[in-house]
């Protein structure tokens, strides 16, 4: 598994790391999925060389899940989160808010550090108040968190970037979604930010032959019948991971999934090293021959 800078943090993480959404439901509902699946699941990918684990406060059991699975390897990888929501999960900036949930986290995921710690996709308005980066910043201070850092898109993201104030990103990158290619991530480099990048398979929009309305991955469907885009003579998912994870800048990918054998899958996907760069070109080319003001997908 090749292991990258994050920026100049003096982290290091897998090109390749997990996206803790996958493990929010309990079996029973809607992509429930056991206990002891989740703990052979993570278990596996930290095996495999896995050193980026990233989950959020609002996503369910994840954290709760983490903690329980693999405290105990806690020194054998970098651990990201997401704050920015009050204890019933509402929206909530406030100072207060960040530091509480920042401890609530750090309780869930039985750690005394969380390494990277986002602003979960809140918008410009907050960021330019400036209330919530100043509890992060005191967090980094008392040792809490090592990274104070910004997840989200567009507008938001460039003024995250810009500030001076994080040292990470988390934003959206893959084919159909490539925002952030033109001025984020060559800011990012500059200032030299840890980047790690969601959605990089698009949600596998091609699981549905017609739109999926209400799906989450409608949008990227959409784009991809407008740019008339097919994979061959790769399947959808090498295309999409090659794509995204050498595109520069990039510290590392986060892939969702409840199956060790689908994790390992994209690990040796990845192991085929970047796209050709006239192929890299030409899917550049073709977004942007498409694009009708197409913004990064929060």
């Amino acid at each position: 598994m090749q292991q990258r800078p994050f920026g100049n943090t003096g982290l290091n993480v897998s090109a390749i790391g997990f996206g803790g959404a996958a493990i929010w439901h309990a079996p029973g509902e809607k992509g429930g999925v056991g206990d002891r699946d989740v703990q052979a699941l993570l278990n596996a990918m930290l095996d495999s060389g896995v050193t980026l684990i990233d989950t959020a406060g609002m996503y369910g059991l994840s954290e709760e899940r983490i903690g329980k699975a693999i405290a105990s390897r806690r020194d054998e990888f970098v651990l990201s989160s997401k704050c920015g929501y009050d204890r019933d999960m509402n929206e909530d900036w406030s100072p207060g808010a960040i530091t509480t949930g920042i401890d609530r986290s750090l309780q869930l995921l039985k750690t005394d550090r969380i390494d990277i710690m986002h602003l979960h996709s809140c918008g410009l308005d907050v960021l330019r108040q400036g209330d919530a980066i100043d509890a992060l910043d005191r967090a980094v201070e008392a040792g809490k968190i090592r990274c104070a850092a910004y997840s989200g898109d567009n507008e938001a993201l460039l003024w995250a970037i810009d500030s001076g104030r994080f040292a990470s990103i988390q934003t959206s990158l893959n084919i159909c979604d490539q925002s952030c290619l033109d001025r984020a991530l060559p800011h990012c480099k500059a200032r030299g930010l840890g980047v790690i990048i969601k959605r990089p398979l698009a949600n596998a929009f091609w699981r549905f032959d017609e739109q999926p309305a209400g799906e989450y991955c409608e949008e990227y469907w959409k784009r991809a019948r407008a740019m008339k885009l097919e994979p061959e003579p790769l399947a959808w998912d090498e295309l999409f991971l090659r794509f995204a994870a050498f595109q520069p800048g990039v510290s590392s990918i986060i892939i969702g999934t409840r199956r060790a054998d689908h994790f390992l899958r994209n690990v040796q996907l990845l192991d085929k090293g970047p796209l050709p760069a006239e192929q890299v070109e030409s899917l550049r080319q073709l977004f942007k021959q498409h694009d009708r003001g197409w913004v990064g997908q929060i």
